[in-house]
């Protein structure tokens, strides 16, 4: 198990630089590619990506300036710097206080991270009866106190760390798994739940 990384808490500020950077597809391409490989330079990201070295190099020095990313000094010298993956737990607390274009930059984040994941979703289903095992779907419905949900939460954050390894590291076997969770109240969507939903129970059956 890697170690546990301090938890960052993004401010409004922070969020508008988060999106400007993440908003762009190059970025988000370099993010995956070191979260895989652990370390890189700009030649092997360029090659991975099909971009120009010129290219990658600028990005990886704008995720730098996020850190989220970090140079290997030991690894880099005057004509190629070498960059891993920081291992970053990045939080917005709820009921932050935003200026409107600080909380448009958090909308236009989830839009991006939304848009994702409704791909995700679709395979999942899709997929579920032929992918041997892999896909896993819950459903749950649960009466929580503000309290327990917080919670919840953090227990879920602990027994994702529980199986996080670092960047470029994996078991053998391994593959890259997609893990959502999402907890609100469910009040007034009109979405019907099935008995077991009702109940809080809802395994990996998606029918």
């Amino acid at each position: 198990m890697a170690e546990r990384p301090e938890t960052r808490v993004l401010t409004g500020q922070d969020l508008k630089a988060f999106h400007k950077a993440l908003s762009h597809p190059v970025r988000r391409d370099i993010l995956s590619y070191l979260g895989e490989h652990g370390e890189a330079n700009s030649t092997s990201v360029a090659k991975a990506l099909g971009e120009s070295t010129g290219t990658t190099s600028y990005h990886l020095r704008k995720l730098a300036d996020l850190q989220l990313i970090a140079e290997i000094e030991e690894r880099s010298n005057g004509r190629e710097r070498w960059w891993r993956s920081l291992m970053t737990d990045i939080f917005t607390p709820p009921g932050l206080e935003m200026t409107a274009d600080e909380r448009e930059a958090a909308l236009k984040i989830g839009a991006l991270k939304m848009t994702q994941d409704l791909n995700l979703i679709v395979k999942a289903y899709a997929g579920y009866d032929t992918s041997a095992g892999w896909h896993h779907i819950q459903r749950a419905a649960l009466w929580l106190t503000k309290e327990q949900a917080t919670e919840f939460a953090a227990e879920y954050r602990a027994l994702l760390h529980k199986y996080v390894t670092e960047p470029g590291e994996r078991p053998a076997g391994a593959r890259r798994m997609a893990v959502r969770l999402v907890v609100l109240p469910d009040e007034g969507t009109g979405c019907p739940l099935s008995r077991d939903e009702a109940a809080g129970r809802d395994g990996d059956d998606p029918r």
